[in-house]
């Protein structure tokens, strides 16, 4: 076991904390740490990746169970979940009384089932999302979202705001995983339509970068717009938000019709244009667009 540690005169006030993964996120959490004179102790399945680590002062653990006795605090972070049962089915003896906040992508079903996990080794468990890359940890730009065992959370808290900018969502373990796979899905569903109408606009002849820069420009704009739908959904009481489905549908026709008439794909399109007219049809032409929510799913 390496035993060098950092050089920062807090090393010895500060929580010892492990690091279980030294993927690109696990090994920039590493260095957070590190930097932020914790005494850091890190594993990885490949001993290798812990060598720049264990340079800047980490010590290298020989196994997982060894690293998660060596502090009270425990961050998890593995390619997937797969790998976090696997390694979780090494500790159980060392995880009784620690804290393991796991912070590899996961649903909020297998969250659930690791916080059960927890409580059947006698540890807290909470799990959390990143949303934000590897160089930028240890920054506001990086956000992380917690949930599970508060008290675990709270013991830890000045530990995990050192990481990023951090949010805590509730004694449901699932819930911080709700949080991320929904932020990213928004950021999926935007680009991919961002990306069809780009091409419709390169279609035509036009300036894609400068249309581009205009969206760009226009983004602040659609803010209230998302507080507004969330209020809508949330109550089910549906204004005219973007205009009364009436108008719209029609809009939808032109819009479905360029598309065609440029080969551009319009799959998007046609579904939205059908929910508009089933739900005039059931008599809320007047209500607007978030008004659409009431079909999904349905």
């Amino acid at each position: 076991m390496n035993m060098n540690m950092s050089t920062s005169t807090n090393t010895n006030t500060r929580t010892p904390v492990t690091v279980l993964g030294l993927g690109e996120m696990g090994a920039a959490i590493a260095k957070a740490l590190i930097e932020r004179g914790h005494r850091t102790t890190v594993w990885n399945r490949t001993a290798s990746r812990a060598a720049p680590l264990a340079a800047l002062g980490a010590e290298v653990a020989p196994t997982a169970a060894d690293a998660v006795s060596a502090s009270p605090l425990v961050i998890v972070c593995l390619l997937d979940s797969t790998a976090v049962d696997a390694v979780l089915g090494t500790i159980d003896a060392a995880a009784s009384g620690k804290v393991v906040v796991n912070v590899t992508s996961g649903s909020p079903a297998q969250a659930r089932s690791n916080a059960e996990w927890a409580r059947a080794h006698d540890a807290k468990y909470v799990d959390g999302g990143i949303m934000g890359d590897p160089p930028y940890v240890g920054t506001p730009t990086v956000r992380f979202s917690f949930s599970g065992d508060r008290e675990g959370f709270d013991a830890h808290r000045d530990v995990l705001e050192g990481l990023g900018t951090i949010g805590y969502y509730g004694e449901d373990a699932g819930l911080a995983s709700v949080e991320f796979l929904a932020q990213v899905a928004v950021g999926y569903e935007f680009l991919l339509g961002l990306l069809h109408t780009l091409a419709l606009v390169k279609a035509e002849g036009a300036d894609v970068a400068a249309f581009a820069e205009r969206v760009a420009g226009s983004l602040s704009g659609y803010v209230p717009l998302v507080k507004s739908f969330g209020a809508a959904v949330a109550s089910g009481e549906y204004g005219p938000d973007l205009g009364s489905l009436n108008v719209q549908a029609a809009l939808m026709d032109d819009l479905i019709t360029h598309r065609e008439s440029l080969g551009i794909d319009t799959l998007r399109m046609r579904e939205v244009k059908r929910l508009m007219d089933r739900r005039i049809a059931d008599g809320h032409g007047d209500q607007g667009l978030s008004s659409l929510f009431e079909l999904l799913g349905g």
